[in-house]
C-alpha cells in the first residue's frame, strides 16, 4: 500500500529558516557553556555569531565548516530539497570561501511520506551542489516527527580572503544582494493566498547561490560580510554592528523586497518568527516615529536563503554593487552604512 501524497508544511510546525530559535532563547542557552580553549588555528568560532567556523591549516589555506537545515517552506519535495541546500551552501560564501563538498541531513516522519518524495528532496539538494561544483559525499538519516533536510558543508579560503561579519569600519556603505520578504511568502504559500507569480520569484531567489561571496573576499575594500537568514536584516544587521563595535543606518526605503511583500505584509501574512525576532532584539533597534507595523515586520522577517549583507568602503560602493548587479544579483542594492557609536541599528 502506498503512502498517499501529503503537503510537506503541513508535516511542519515551522518552514525554513524561520525555525530557527529566536535570537534572544538562542543566547540563554549558550550563556553558560564554556569559553572555547584558545585555539590559534580557529580563526573564526562562536565568539561573533558569525556564519561558520574557519580553522587555518597553513599559511594558505583554511577549512570553513557549517551546518545548517530546517523543515519545508515549500510543499514540492525537489524545491525544498534545492532551497535547503542553497542555504546551507550559502554560509561558506558568506566567510569568503569556496565550497568543496557537503554531506546530507535527513530526517523523514516514515509512514507519513511517500519514498518518492523523500528522494526528490535529495535529487533537489544534489542538483544544487552539482550547480556549485560540488559532490554530496555522504550524509546520515533519521526517523523523525517533521521532515528535516539540509547539509553540512565544508569549503576553503586562505587566510586573507576570510570575511567575518565582525570587520565593518566605521563610514562603511551596506550593500544587500537578495530582496526581503521570503518569510512573508512562505506565510501566505501556507493559506493558499500567495499570488501566482509569487511562488517562481520566491524560489528564484531561495535557490540563488551566493557565489559572489567568494569574488568578493578578493576584493580589499570588501571588509565584512555575513548573509542575511532566519534573524531578519535587523537581526543579522545588529549582529554585525555588536561584533564591529559600530552603529548601523539602515534606509528602510533603500531595501530591496520582493515585488508581493509589502502588499502581503500589510494584508497580515506575517511569520510567528517576525513576532519573535523583534521580542528579542527590539530594544536594540531605533525606528522613526509613525513607522507603520507591516513595514516592521519586513525588517524583521527571517529570510531563507537569504542574500549577503556587505560592508565594504564608501567610495567603492557604487562599484561593487554593479560588480554584484553583473554577477547575477539585480537586486543589489546599499541599504545604509556603519558610523561610530553605540552597537545597535538605526532605521532612517
Amino acid at each position: 500500500m502506498s503512502t498517499p501524497q501529503v503537503r510537506l508544511t503541513s508535516l511542519a510546525h515551522g518552514g525554513g529558516c524561520g525555525c530557527k530559535l529566536a535570537p534572544a532563547v538562542l543566547q540563554e542557552l549558550l550563556a553558560d557553556q564554556p569559553m572555547m580553549a584558545p585555539y590559534k588555528q580557529l580563526l573564526v568560532g562562536t565568539e561573533n555569531s558569525d556564519d561558520a567556523a574557519v580553522w587555518q591549516i597553513d599559511d594558505e589555506t583554511c577549512v570553513i565548516a557549517t551546518t545548517d537545515f530546517f523543515m519545508p517552506m515549500v510543499d514540492d519535495p525537489y524545491d525544498f530539497g534545492r532551497i535547503a541546500a542553497t542555504n546551507a551552501i550559502s554560509d561558506v560564501y558568506a566567510m569568503g570561501g569556496k565550497p568543496i563538498m557537503a554531506l546530507a541531513i535527513l530526517g523523514m516522519p516514515i509512514g507519513k511520506i511517500s519514498n518518492e518524495m523523500v528522494r526528490e528532496i535529495l535529487k533537489g539538494g544534489a542538483a544544487v551542489c552539482a550547480t556549485a561544483g560540488i559532490p554530496v559525499a555522504g550524509g546520515h538519516s533519521i526517523d523523525c516527527p517533521e521532515p528535516v533536510y539540509g547539509l553540512a558543508v565544508i569549503g576553503i579560503c586562505k587566510p586573507s580572503e576570510v570575511r567575518r561579519n565582525c570587520d565593518a569600519k566605521p563610514g562603511d556603505a551596506l550593500i544587500l544582494t537578495k530582496p526581503i520578504g521570503v518569510g512573508i511568502y512562505s506565510a501566505a504559500i501556507k493559506k493558499n493566498a500567495l499570488p501566482p507569480a509569487g511562488y517562481p520569484e520566491m524560489i528564484a531567489t531561495t535557490t540563488l547561490l551566493n557565489k559572489i561571496g567568494t569574488a568578493l573576499a578578493r576584493n580589499k575594500d570588501v571588509h565584512a560580510i555575513t548573509d542575511v537568514t532566519g534573524f531578519g536584516v535587523l537581526g543579522h544587521g545588529l549582529e554585525m554592528a555588536r561584533g564591529s563595535k559600530l552603529s548601523i543606518k539602515i534606509n528602510a526605503r533603500d531595501i530591496p523586497l520582493l515585488t508581493e511583500a509589502a502588499s502581503l505584509s500589510q494584508q497580515g501574512f506575517v511569520t510567528g518568527a517576525s513576532h519573535r525576532n523583534w521580542d528579542s532584539y527590539g530594544a536594540q533597534v531605533s525606528l522613526p516615529a509613525g513607522l507603520p507595523d507591516w513595514q516592521r515586520h519586513l525588517l524583521s522577517d527571517p529570510q531563507t536563503s537569504g542574500g549577503l549583507l556587505v560592508a565594504v568602503a564608501p567610495e567603492k560602493a557604487n562599484e561593487i554593487v554593479e560588480t554584484i548587479r553583473a554577477a547575477g544579483y539585480p537586486a543589489a542594492q546599499v541599504i545604509g552604512h556603519a558610523e561610530a557609536g553605540t552597537p545597535g541599528i538605526k532605521i532612517i
